[in-house]
């Protein structure tokens, strides 16, 4: 199933101290602005919630598990701070995750493009099916992956990024997203991925709740200047998406 609303839903719910936090779209689990700051904003919130421990981070169906950001909304910018308002909205979620004092563990179930790439680069640990193929293709319509590039860079390298950005047509498989180490584990199926997520989440939380938030610290060595570098990359874009090339590119997307 996945939710008819347009703009989106979003639900968490807490059990043994595991937060699960489920998105979902209609077109694909993308990602409007409204879905983006209601995702950032429960990230704060399961941060500061001494009944949390770990956070498993996951999207709605059977198919795709992000396509990025909204398409509809990209078409729709008109002016430089729209552009960066727009893509500063995965900048904030990508983040909360960075920030937020629990570790966060994906379940990566279908293909991930753009900001699906950056969600999934984003957290800590992360569980992949095999029909979990990622793809950078902001290249084809103009822009690029600046916002989302530091988290992808810092699980697979620059020269994997190099790879995933250059290539902006090809697929990479959910193996290939392995080796790079992007993906911590591969399943075959989705009920194998979500025997071996329960169980790995379960012990996780049932240890000293200070050395999980230590090691969280430990993991996002580094990072501090994420705050600015972020929205520095979300204007860089905002600006692209204003060009003659890109406005041409989206025209073929327009409904």
């Amino acid at each position: 199933m996945t939710t008819p609303r347009t703009n989106g839903s979003l639900y968490t719910h807490i059990e043994h101290k595991i937060a699960t936090i489920e998105f979902g779209h209609p077109s694909s689990n993308s990602f409007p602005s409204e879905l983006l700051d209601r995702l950032t904003n429960e990230l704060h919130a399961v941060s500061k919630n001494d009944e949390v421990a770990v956070v498993i981070l996951k999207s709605e169906g059977e198919k795709a598990f992000c396509a990025g950001a909204s398409f509809d909304e990209l078409i729709a910018v008109s002016t430089l701070e729209e552009g960066k308002q727009f893509f500063a909205g995965f900048a904030n979620v990508i983040n909360a995750m960075r920030m937020c004092t629990k570790l966060i563990i994906g379940r990566i179930h279908g293909k991930a493009v753009g900001g699906g790439v950056g969600l999934a680069a984003a957290c800590d640990y992360t569980f992949a099916t095999e029909r979990a193929s990622i793809k950078l293709s902001e290249l084809t319509i103009g822009i690029g992956p600046f916002v989302i590039a530091p988290a992808v860079e810092r699980k697979i390298g620059i020269a994997g990024l190099a790879e995933l950005t250059l290539a902006a047509t090809e697929w990479k498989s959910a193996y290939w997203a392995k080796e790079k180490g992007l993906f911590s584990k591969v399943f075959e199926t989705v009920q194998e991925l979500d025997k071996e997520l329960e169980l790995f989440t379960e012990q996780l939380a049932g240890y000293n709740p200070e050395a999980l938030s230590a090691t969280k610290n430990m993991l996002w060595k580094n990072t501090q200047n994420w705050n600015e570098l972020l929205v520095e990359r979300a204007e860089i874009s905002g600006k692209l998406v204003l060009s003659k090339f890109t406005k041409k590119a989206l025209l073929r997307f327009k409904k």
